[in-house]
């Protein structure tokens, strides 16, 4: 029989718990729980989840804590659950390991789709991504021959358009910080140049629309840094 993929929620409210687990259990996962983080590190050794949802503000050991010490037992995917929805607490858990967020109140829906975005990405599966090939709707971006095709057509990018494309293709579904981007394409002496980086990704963004009605494929996540959105999303 072949194992379902295992998702351990970690959060304090009952009802929260209730609603995502019968979410995720409808869509085919296998799902534990723990209402403390000194409890979900005991299921992480026991279970070895596929990937861990996780509550910033709870009794005991809170998020931050807990993402800590997961993040010392190895890179398994987490997706931070918070009702902060300030910056300063995103960029906090995104610096600290986790590869995305969602804030309270939350659609279901939403989060199974970012569930299913994140083990994508971290199993290289996924419709569209076969052999360093992203389709999108309208587009393709061929990361081995590093080519992009938009409605067709190829679209001549400069080198920077392309360094930029190649990190966020590399990461598609991850947030990837502005230091982070800044630091790897133009050297850790722009890690601060957030306008900079701005316009450069306004100019990428432009050259990736088939047509003016279509979604853009970058999202912006203000004050903290830029996600190129997985293909099927």
């Amino acid at each position: 029989m072949v194992r379902k993929t295992l998702i351990l929620i970690v959060d304090d409210e009952p009802a929260i718990v209730r609603l995502v687990r019968a979410k995720l259990q409808a869509d085919g996962y296998a799902v534990v729980t723990a209402s403390r983080g000194e409890a979900a590190i005991e299921l992480l050794e026991e279970t070895r989840p596929d990937l861990i949802i996780l509550d910033l503000m709870m009794p005991g050991m809170g998020g931050f804590e807990t993402l800590r010490r997961i993040r010392s037992r190895g890179q398994i995917p987490v997706i931070m659950l918070t009702a902060r929805a300030g910056d300063a607490d995103k960029l906090k858990g995104l610096q600290g390991g986790a590869d995305d967020y969602v804030t309270k109140p939350f659609n279901p829906d939403e989060l199974a789709a970012r569930v299913a975005a994140v083990l994508r990405r971290v199993t290289g599966g996924g419709t569209g991504n076969e052999q360093g090939i992203l389709r999108y709707p309208g587009v393709e971006i061929d990361l081995e021959r590093r080519r992009v095709l938009v409605a067709g057509d190829e679209v001549r990018l400069s080198r920077t358009e392309w360094a930029l494309l190649e990190q966020l293709a590399a990461n598609a579904g991850r947030v990837m910080l502005h230091s982070e981007l800044l630091t790897r394409i133009w050297g850790p002496e722009f890690r601060d140049e957030a306008s900079y980086l701005r316009t450069w990704v306004s100019r990428l963004r432009a050259k990736l629309k088939p047509n003016p009605g279509t979604n853009a494929l970058i999202t912006t996540f203000p004050a903290i840094g830029y996600r190129l959105e997985p293909p099927g999303d």
